[in-house]
């Protein structure tokens, strides 16, 4: 996600309004071409347009957003070596 606008206020409400979504399975700040990170979960792709329009769509400081789709799992967790 890329917002329009980095004011701290801004991104303070963008932060809690990502954290709130029960779809939203992580969210990330970050650095570089994209502003937010999201890992999102939804049933059907219905259920995925409905959540950008709610997300990206309605909210006024959202510039553009990029979809990727995981097509498999070939590893997940976190432990630090």
């Amino acid at each position: 996600v890329e917002v329009e606008s980095e004011r701290a206020e801004l991104i303070d409400a963008a932060k809690r309004g990502f954290a709130a979504v029960p779809e939203v399975q992580q969210c990330y700040y970050v650095t570089g071409e994209a502003d937010f990170i999201l890992v999102v979960t939804v049933a059907t792709m219905a259920d995925y347009e409905a959540l950008t329009r709610r997300l990206f769509f309605a909210n006024n400081n959202v510039k553009r957003f990029r979809t990727f789709v995981a097509m498999d799992r070939v590893k997940v967790g976190l432990e630090v070596p």
